[in-house]
């Protein structure tokens, strides 16, 4: 509803790839690692964007299932990578996914970055035509991912000119970002490397999504200028992302019963995530409003009013090298802290003292997962470790609230800490979530 409010037709999502890889940046975007279940919610999320029946008013977008395909299995979690497994494996735990949004009627597939069988996922007839369509009866349109046919140059595979022609003949009809048609498909058919018959399929392909969207009985179907005050952040929409992120939380331990926690006495956050707007986001966050979050510190404070004391230390940096550019592009609005990590701790143990329970805010920031965001070690950042057994030394109550994207190595923490909330990355309501949990 928010972005047809917004004047979009058609989005790049769901991602339904199946991973088994917890180093792999993206695996935050998906659905996990099991081929049913991955299934069920990539039907859902088709029927959920483009309506049942599709598309008949101005709240039904067209999805696009990605990345075609097994874009999650690339090798040693390596992004962009090569995929190499047989077709048994292919179909029973990697491909199901994408054949149940095929069958729920999705109207567009994008393809991967990846090469299946040594051919690039964009030029991969077997891949785009043979399966996609003959096998499974798709009848939308395949748009490449990101300037993927000139990424095929880099890999080696063909000049621009001969990457353009193999996609278009393999079954792709949209080139997105790499301008190879419309660089070089006058040429192709002139010299006969592709037909007029090629390219009207893909032109017909296009012309048909537009007619499915109604866009031909209303150009501006999707153009409302009232709608975006109406519909975008409306109390029922935050509502329900509140809900869902409380039900998407996983209550990895609680020994002796530490949550809920009690509304009274003095309450410490500790932690670089207790009062990071952007952060809350996570993963692809970054194009929209990184102020639009609540922190956790608002959230708790929101919670209990006046019926408990809330007191926060930042503790420590996220992660080592703090001058990482991306790091300060990405979360624009949290103020990198220059004191020492000896301060910080310092700080956050004269907190804690004061205490009567610990809410721990650690693990990944947002930039941490997503596209070309793999990473070797996946245990929570060094400084992050040091300040929680600082504070666990402390002999307090604590209760680690772990933000991250991925599953991540946390051996240590599960035999020291009494307490942990896995909140992921719980998006603009998920403060006011992780009080909803924490307190019961």
């Amino acid at each position: 509803v928010e972005a047809s409010a917004d004047g979009l037709n058609w989005i790049y999502s769901p991602m339904v790839d199946i991973t088994r890889d917890p180093r792999w940046g993206r695996i935050v975007e998906g659905s996990g690692e099991d081929p049913y279940l991955g299934g069920e919610i990539a039907k859902a999320l088709v029927k959920g964007y483009q309506g049942e029946p599709a598309y008949v008013n101005n709240t039904n977008i067209m999805a696009t299932v990605k990345h075609f395909g097994l874009y999650g299995a690339s090798e040693a979690g390596r992004d962009y990578s090569m995929v190499d497994m047989s077709r048994i494996r292919m179909y029973n735990e990697y491909f199901e996914p994408y054949k149940a949004a095929v069958e729920a009627g999705v109207g567009s597939v994008m393809s991967s970055f990846n090469e299946v069988d040594g051919i690039p996922a964009t030029a991969n007839k077997w891949l785009l035509t043979e399966v996609l369509r003959d096998q499974w009866g798709f009848d939308g349109f395949v748009v490449t991912d990101y300037a993927s046919i000139g990424d095929m140059i880099r890999f080696g595979v063909s000049d621009y000119y001969g990457a353009s022609v193999m996609s278009l003949k393999a079954g792709t009809d949209l080139d997105m970002e790499s301008y190879g048609f419309t660089t070089n498909l006058k040429e192709a058919l002139e010299k006969g490397d592709v037909t007029e018959k090629e390219i009207d399929t893909a032109c017909r392909r296009m012309l048909e999504a537009k007619y499915k969207l109604g866009l031909f009985d209303d150009p501006y179907k999707y153009c409302d200028p009232e709608r975006p005050a109406k519909d975008i952040r409306k109390e029922e929409h935050k509502q329900a992302a509140r809900k869902l992120a409380g039900e998407s939380f996983v209550l990895l331990k609680n020994d002796k019963n530490i949550l809920p926690i009690q509304k009274k006495g003095t309450i410490a956050i500790i932690g670089p995530h207790g009062n990071n707007r952007p952060n809350m986001l996570g993963s692809w966050g970054w194009p929209s409003n990184l102020n639009m979050a609540t922190t956790v510190l608002e959230g708790i404070k929101d919670a209990v009013g006046d019926k408990a004391n809330i007191i926060y230390a930042r503790g420590c940096q996220p992660y080592e090298n703090m001058e990482h550019e991306s790091f300060l592009s990405l979360t624009k609005d949290f103020e990198k802290d220059t004191r020492s990590e000896k301060e910080l701790i310092a700080e956050a143990l004269r907190t804690a003292a004061r205490a009567d329970v610990i809410i721990a805010t650690l693990g990944e920031s947002s930039e941490m997962s997503g596209e070309s965001s793999s990473r070797s070690n996946i245990d929570i950042p060094a400084p992050q470790q040091r300040l929680l057994k600082a504070l666990v030394a402390t002999g307090k109550p604590v209760v680690l609230t772990l933000f991250t994207g991925r599953p991540l190595t946390i051996k240590w923490e599960d035999e020291n800490v009494p307490a942990i909330l896995n909140v992921w990355f719980p998006g603009s309501e998920g403060a006011y979530a992780i009080a909803d949990v924490l307190f019961g």
